[in-house]
């Protein structure tokens, strides 16, 4: 208890005088043991670090020791005793470590006695040579990335890689009398298309006509065991693409007793709605099809009047007014969703014109809703109110008169079905026909579609670098497509403020007239239908009207209504406009024959649209000039884009030095000013 008290008395005090001449003694025992190892051969390397955290071990353990101890280490006589395990311990430490150092660190000096075995091994093992590295390999490298054409191709209908191709060049003349045994046209149309003034059938009509009417039993209305295959056919503006589908579907058609929607054509645009609609009529004349449209011009309630019978009663087989129906996407889902006894099930014929674009538009998933309105359902769909017999007989309690398509019998009501071993699967009669001059080649797109065998008719002439038939169809995958031969491309780089100026020039200066302007949006048609007529009645008063015709422009964009339109377009065909001022709103399809020139005022950002707009132009064989303002920032743009189609080539660029527009730059600086009175109020 004593030595417990003191020991407790004297921790955390400084160290006495017995303590340091304790660990004095401890360091001169220490360099003795040294300088003895050193005599024998072994060298003992201990550590400054080692050291002083053995001293303040030491210290530690110096600061517990009893008084004992303390005697002992003045006296510097250890015992052996029991009383003297704390020295042994302390003396036994070091030698561990001596010898831990001695295996590892060999003498410097050299041994002056035989070396143990351990230290031969650890000589021998420190003496080896390092093992040899692993073998080298390669670094790895990213591999060459596919080409377009690989890429292209992954994922493409099979059939587009099998299509048939025609040469833009071909035609076919017309007999003079009785049927066309070539492409399957009566004499009774081939006398109408006369009266027309059509006395030839260009490339892309010779190769879909007689694949649709070459054989009679493809005329039939329903073909719920044979059905049809479906065609996709690509090919130039211009090159008669609407009368390849619209021939067909009259001539089929005419056999027809009883009135029911066959036919569905869907467009993109109610202008072009309009144009396919004066074609069909003027070709069906006479044969007793009633043609009808929908494209939202008129009430919802009108249009349903217009097209559909009996709209208080329900009827399997629907109800309809028209043969042949002509519409865009979105009042078709309309009438689908909310017009009673509206059927599709008869569709003998379902049209999509400018099927790239169509088939972009995913509006209330149109596509899929009209391909599930051709198919037959299941027992289970039939609507509630069919089961009710006051919808389903008169008022006298006769049967009211209905009819379903084949393919639909099975869904007849109050009728059991007993199936039988000789039961055939009867499918729709609804043949699929897809025209565009840039056919898209989106493999999604085109599976949506759920096309029925299909037959591709490709209007292109094969390269000189790609002579094959293959070689061509790739071009139309890789969106290389091809103009007509009778179009002329220009390119003009200028600033974007001398914009203006070259359009007074190519008015001026190359006679442009019957000219479809493009530009971006309607409100770039606004202002520069403002300003070109600002800068002719300038132009006209200094020169007093002496041989100056002033040039009339109007503007076409989507902010007009639909009247508006189709007055302006009507004023344009009959020559009254000279120029026509509009956005893409009809650089798809719109036809009209006499349009000679085509100046894209703003560059397209993609090539299908550049090939819709100069397509407006060089129709029918006849001759057409394109003229594409390019700013300079945009050149190098423009100039990659028709290189990666492969028609680079044939726009040739024409240069106007400012010496050439200097005539002009007076006039157009007053427009300007005028041009600025009127936004600025």
């Amino acid at each position: 208890m004593t030595v417990i008290a003191s020991n407790v008395a004297t921790e955390g005090k400084p160290k006495t005088k017995a303590k340091k001449r304790y660990l004095k003694a401890k360091r001169d025992r220490r360099k003795k043991k040294q300088s003895t190892g050193d005599v024998a051969g072994t060298n003992i390397k201990v550590s400054k670090q080692d050291e002083s955290q053995q001293l303040s071990e030491d210290e530690g353990a110096a600061s517990n020791q009893d008084v004992e101890n303390d005697r002992e280490q003045v006296l510097e006589e250890p015992k052996a005793g029991p009383s003297s395990q704390k020295d042994h311990k302390e003396e036994k430490r070091p030698r561990k470590r001596q010898k831990l150092d001695q295996e590892l660190t060999p003498s410097a000096a050299g041994p002056s006695r035989e070396p143990s075995p351990v230290l031969e091994e650890t000589s021998a093992r420190s003496s080896l040579t390092p093992p040899a590295a692993l073998p080298a390999f390669p670094l790895p490298k990213r591999p060459d990335a596919p080409s377009k054409s690989t890429l292209a191709l992954q994922g493409l209908d099979k059939a587009l890689m099998e299509a048939e191709l025609v040469d833009p060049a071909k035609t076919h003349s017309l007999p003079e009398s009785g049927d066309d045994q070539e492409s399957g046209l009566s004499e009774r149309t081939v006398k109408r298309l006369k009266d027309l003034g059509i006395a030839d059938l260009f490339a892309v009509q010779t190769a879909v006509i007689p694949f649709l009417l070459a054989d009679n039993r493809q005329r039939s209305l329903y073909l719920p065991y044979d059905p049809p295959r479906d065609i996709c056919a690509s090919a130039p503006t211009g090159s008669g693409k609407t009368l390849a589908y619209v021939l067909p579907i009259v001539e089929i058609l005419s056999a027809r007793i009883i009135t029911r929607l066959r036919a569905l054509v869907v467009l993109p645009t109610r202008d072009l709605v309009n144009q396919v609609r004066e074609t069909f009529e003027a070709v069906a004349k006479g044969r007793g099809l009633k043609i009808g449209t929908a494209t939202g011009q008129h009430s919802f309630a009108h249009e349903q009047v217009q097209l559909v019978g009996d709209t208080s009663t329900y009827l399997q087989g629907g109800s309809s007014k028209v043969d042949i129906l002509i519409c865009t996407p979105g009042r078709l889902i309309d009438h689908l969703n909310g017009t009673p006894n509206f059927s599709l099930q008869h569709l003998r014929f379902l049209v999509i014109d400018e099927a790239d674009r169509l088939l972009a538009q995913s509006f209330q998933d149109w596509l899929a809703r009209v391909l599930a309105a051709t198919r037959p359902s299941s027992p289970d769909n039939i609507p509630e109110s069919a089961a009710s017999p006051s919808l389903s007989t008169s008022s006298h309690g006769l049967p009211y008169p209905d009819a379903l398509a084949p393919a639909y019998h099975h869904l007849i009501r109050e009728v059991a079905q007993v199936h039988t071993d000789l039961d055939e699967k009867k499918e729709s009669s609804c043949q699929k026909l897809l025209f565009s001059a840039t056919l898209t080649r989106d493999p999604s797109k085109i599976s949506a579609l759920n096309l029925r065998n299909p037959k591709y008719f490709v209007v292109q002439s094969a390269a000189e670098e790609q002579p094959t038939k293959e070689g061509a169809v790739m071009d139309i995958v890789m969106e290389k497509f091809s103009m007509p031969a009778t179009l002329t491309e220009h390119m003009i780089v200028c600033e974007t403020v001398q914009k203006p100026l070259m359009l007074f020039f190519l008015v001026h200066q190359h006679d442009v007239r019957n000219a479809l302007v493009f530009t971006k949006s309607a409100e770039s048609t606004t202002r520069l239908v403002r300003l070109f007529e600002f800068f002719e009645s300038i132009w006209a008063q200094e020169k007093n009207g002496a041989m100056h015709k002033q040039a009339a422009i109007r503007a076409y964009s989507s902010d007009l209504s639909a009247s508006d339109r189709k007055s302006i377009l009507e004023q344009f065909r009959n020559q009254e406009i000279h120029i026509l001022v509009c956005s893409d709103l009809i650089s798809r399809g719109i036809d009209i024959s006499h349009v000679s020139h085509v100046v894209s005022y703003d560059a397209p950002v993609d090539m299908r649209k550049y090939v819709h707009r100069v397509g407006r132009t060089a129709r029918a064989g006849r001759k057409g000039d394109a003229w594409t303002l390019v700013e300079e920032q945009e050149a190098r743009y423009f100039k990659n884009m028709m290189k990666a189609a492969a028609h680079i080539d044939p726009v040739k660029r024409m240069r106007v030095s400012e010496k050439d527009v200097a005539p002009y730059v007076p006039t157009y600086e007053k427009a300007l000013v005028k041009l600025r009175e009127v936004y600025s109020r």
